[in-house]
């Protein structure tokens, strides 16, 4: 532990002067072929921000399962700033399984829960790549960061919390591998178990989320034991079991919130980084967000985003 702060201590140090000669690039690659599709990554970095191995930031797009791109221009602001902070930032490609399918709903979730099983199968093959060919990419396998938006925000907890629940489908990933952080704008955990609860602690969480986002529920959908559980449910059993988090509760905003904290909240985001993965307080903190000049766009419903 201490020699893992001293050399992140060393890569600060050496940040400043590593950027000032740095440009961003872009190179793009194939991390896995499955039925008859490339699944490509964007990695973004700077040229010369390779003297020692960076922490990964690894990105999936929103889109409800159904759309989307890895590379939309809503997100480059967001890749650019982590990427001169000394990051390799990786944006994946993934299947949709929702395309042309049918509004989700509690009676009928199969469709909805075959995609998000998709997407993190896709996310863990994404980072077993990295993981394989850390040492030419310059990365640190011990800080890979998964981040996401709506959709791809869903995959992130979703794949943080099977692997830390050994579901079979991490089976794929080394025993000993964990992510160091997870960032979510307005995302979720499906579950059959009721409120989702971990074997092993989950890594520390960023969770941006609109209290009047009506897609990704703030709080949850439910019937019984099986539903959709938002940021709120979620933190509330972050809390009760004391795992570090921070919570931004965006209030009175819907949707929305899945794209423009990556743009607006970026120095926010990167103090969670600092705070929770590299220096590993252990913080709990719920930061109640109202933007009074901010009007709220209507936030669309499964009913409406689907049909």
């Amino acid at each position: 532990m201490l020699l893992k702060r001293v050399f992140i201590g060393i890569a600060a140090l050496l940040l400043p002067i590593v950027l000032l000669a740095g440009t961003l690039q872009k190179e793009t690659r194939v991390y896995k072929e499955v039925e008859g599709i490339q699944l490509q990554l964007d990695l973004y970095k700077t040229d010369s921000a390779t003297i020692l191995p960076q922490p990964c930031l690894l990105f999936v797009f929103g889109g409800g399962f159904k759309e989307g791109k890895r590379d939309a221009a809503y997100y480059l602001p967001y890749f650019q700033y982590f990427a001169n902070k000394g990051f390799t930032v990786a944006s994946i490609d993934y299947r949709l399984g929702m395309k042309g399918k049918e509004a989700p709903g509690l009676l009928n979730f199969k469709p909805l829960q075959q995609a998000i099983e998709l997407a993190v199968t896709d996310l863990y093959a994404a980072t077993n790549y990295l993981l394989k060919h850390a040492d030419a990419l310059h990365i640190d396998p011990s800080l890979i960061i998964i981040s996401g938006s709506s959709a791809g925000a869903i995959t992130v907890l979703q794949a943080d919390y099977m692997k830390r629940n050994n579901h079979p489908v991490s089976e794929v990933l080394p025993d000993d591998f964990r992510y160091a952080g997870v960032i979510s704008f307005a995302g979720g955990i499906f579950s059959t178990e009721g409120l989702p609860s971990y074997a092993q602690p989950p890594a520390p969480t960023l969770f941006f989320h609109g209290s009047a986002d009506k897609l990704v529920p703030y709080d949850n959908t439910r019937l019984f034991k099986l539903g959709m559980f938002g940021s709120k449910s979620l933190t509330k059993r972050f809390r009760n079991e004391r795992y570090p988090h921070v919570f931004y509760i965006m209030e009175g905003i819907g949707h929305e919130v899945s794209e423009y904290p990556m743009r607006e909240f970026l120095p926010e985001i990167e103090k969670f980084i600092t705070d929770f993965v590299f220096d590993r307080k252990q913080w709990m903190l719920d930061v109640r967000f109202k933007d009074m000049l901010r009007s709220s766009e209507p936030s669309s419903t499964p009913a409406n985003y689907y049909n």
